[in-house]
């Protein structure tokens, strides 16, 4: 076994959020949203902790990853902004909506020049639309990860160590990943975590994993909950 082993991976992640729109601090006519629980599984039990900033761009059109890819390189080289961006889909209710998800972000009022510099780069947003309110979403989210192996099965992002992921043996269907993740978080007793679905290809193969979020991260925690998952997967 090769501990402690880095990795790049190239992963999907999907999750159901709450979102809300953005009417200040963005490119004026765009539609923008905020998650308001981006961990609900985490955060909701700690109140007084600051939730981070994840911010979704809703793209004019479905473009290739790797434009959007390309767009991305391009802004890190020409900006020093800390940010990390991810390509994705958003369906609210039947409506289907290309994002760009940003992350990291260490102040709000990065957003519309960031939407800017998309833009130089000939990625543009959606116009003239409005959503209002609180929203119901399903986001999928496709990225690079660097990761760190920990364990066999088990990894950590490599710059953010909140992250971990571990891997399933089968592939679960939304409705089966909240039954078992809740089974799973009934017979915890440990530190609260956040949990989201998803896989990433790795030497040719796809692997099924299950994303924790927690700030008690390390490789016993991580087993203890693997294994409570793998209990309860039938």
């Amino acid at each position: 076994m090769e501990q402690n082993k880095k990795m790049e991976v190239f992963s999907n992640l999907t999750k159901q959020i709450t979102i809300a729109s953005v009417e200040e601090k963005v490119l004026p006519g765009s539609l923008v949203f905020e998650a308001l629980n981006q961990f609900p599984g985490y955060y909701h039990e700690t109140p007084t902790s600051p939730a981070p900033i994840y911010i979704y761009l809703v793209l004019d059109k479905q473009y290739p990853l790797e434009e959007v890819l390309r767009a991305t390189q391009n802004i890190e080289k020409e900006y020093d902004w800390n940010f990390d961006s991810g390509k994705g889909y958003m369906l609210i209710g039947s409506q289907l909506l290309n994002v760009i998800r940003l992350r990291h972000l260490s102040e709000i009022d990065l957003v519309e020049k960031i939407q800017e510099a998309y833009q130089n780069q000939g990625i543009h947003f959606l116009m003239n639309k409005k959503l209002k309110g609180k929203l119901e979403a399903e986001v999928k989210i496709v990225k690079f990860l660097n990761l760190v192996k920990l364990e066999d099965g088990i990894y950590i992002e490599e710059k953010d160590e909140n992250f971990g992921y571990i891997e399933i043996p089968k592939y679960l269907k939304p409705a089966a990943f909240v039954k078992v993740n809740m089974d799973v978080k009934y017979n915890w007793d440990g530190h609260e975590f956040d949990a989201a679905s998803g896989s990433f290809f790795k030497k040719g193969k796809l692997f099924e994993f299950v994303r924790i979020f927690s700030n008690k991260i390390d490789a016993d925690y991580l087993i203890k909950i693997r294994n409570l998952f793998l209990e309860k997967i039938r």
